[in-house]
């Protein structure tokens, strides 16, 4: 068994994610919908380049677990294992502000604008 993690991948879903579907009682949508927005616009990931791992890892016969699939997905997953829970806890509850800034700290994605629009919404 093996799990591939694609980052945010260019594809019809990725998009429709991006689109904030009115209002949820989810702070969290619109920020991550925000990532998805700006991570599409700065580095478009292919699909193919998923299907090209899933062919890598079934020819590879390999039996490292983990496949991390485009720029982004091996960052986002070091990302999170480097807070505590409670950090986690903390940064996932702090303002817009915080969040964005964190962001644009440690991914280089500015998300202010995505966010602005879709909390006034």
């Amino acid at each position: 068994m093996v799990i591939v993690e694609p980052g945010i991948t260019d594809t019809e879903m990725a998009h429709r994610l991006a689109v904030a579907p009115g209002s949820s009682s989810y702070p969290q949508y619109a920020r991550i919908a925000a990532i998805f927005e700006a991570s599409l616009r700065k580095n478009p990931v292919p699909p193919s380049d998923v299907a090209k791992k899933i062919l890598e890892v079934a020819d590879s016969g390999t039996w490292q677990l983990r496949h991390p699939v485009g720029p982004g997905a091996e960052g986002f997953l070091q990302w999170r294992n480097r807070f505590t829970d409670e950090e986690w806890v903390a940064l996932y509850s702090a303002d817009d502000e915080t969040w964005c800034a964190r962001i644009e700290r440690d991914f280089g994605l500015d998300t202010r604008p995505e966010l602005v629009k879709r909390v006034a919404s």
